[in-house]
């Protein structure tokens, strides 16, 4: 996977912490998860398969204020359903992504 700073300006800081959805989903090999945050704290962003096993960590570290984008390349990967989980400083989001092959 790759990982890319988006905008980590202070001026253009998020009001929430949020997971936008994936482009594209569905997606064949690898899709964008973009994610932000207003404060600094701990991120986690794990992609889960159907039967709930970590299949990546993409994210699992200290991050500033702002948008972040990280690039899932599933190409490993069987088609199917998985799921991205943002948690940060005890919020929790998951969203739906659909890998086909």
């Amino acid at each position: 996977y790759e990982l890319h700073d988006v905008d980590s300006n202070d001026n253009n800081l998020t009001s929430t912490y949020s997971l936008d959805n994936t482009y594209p989903n569905p997606f064949n090999p690898s899709t964008t998860i973009s994610y932000s945050l207003n404060e600094n704290g701990v991120v986690n962003l794990t992609i889960y398969d159907i039967t709930g096993r970590i299949v990546n960590q993409l994210v699992s570290e200290n991050k500033q204020p702002g948008s972040y984008d990280v690039v899932w390349n599933a190409n490993d990967n069987p088609s199917g359903m998985y799921f991205v989980k943002l948690d940060i400083n005890g919020y929790t989001q998951i969203k739906k992504l659909m890998l086909i092959k």
